[in-house]
């Protein structure tokens, strides 16, 4: 760890870009705010396919795709192994209402992927994606 953090402490981004794909409007604004108070530059989309033609767009780098794992057209996993021949240094963290257990048993997520549960406070969020980006 970082000499310093208290347990308490909300570990600040470092500028990294975070490509966010979440369908539930909302939440994609909340989590929005949150990355983007915490220093991260955001990009957002609702939907798997929206977030192709974001990263097609984009050209620059993308270090995190934070996305939910069920949604309608793919699951988070099949989003991630389409844009990683684009971003192959991306990292990807998964977020879920459904507990891990329960997408685990369902074979979407192996043992071990980056994973947090919504709704997540702030904390757990800046935490976890930090945790990912190291």
């Amino acid at each position: 760890g970082e000499p310093g953090a208290g347990e308490g402490e909300t570990p600040p981004g470092r500028g990294e870009t975070v490509l966010v794909v979440e369908d539930d409007d909302s939440l994609q604004q909340l989590t929005v705010q949150i990355l983007e108070k915490l220093g991260y530059v955001v990009l957002a989309a609702q939907s798997p396919g929206k977030a192709m033609e974001l990263a097609e767009r984009h050209g620059g780098e993308i270090q995190l795709l934070l996305t939910d794992v069920v949604m309608t057209e793919m699951n988070g996993l099949e989003l991630v192994e389409l844009l990683l021949p684009q971003y192959p240094r991306m990292k990807h963290l998964f977020m879920s209402g459904y507990p891990a257990d329960v997408i685990a048993h369902r074979g979407v997520l192996a043992e071990g992927v980056p994973f947090i549960a919504k709704p997540f406070t702030v904390r757990e969020l800046a935490v976890k994606v930090r945790e990912v980006l190291m």
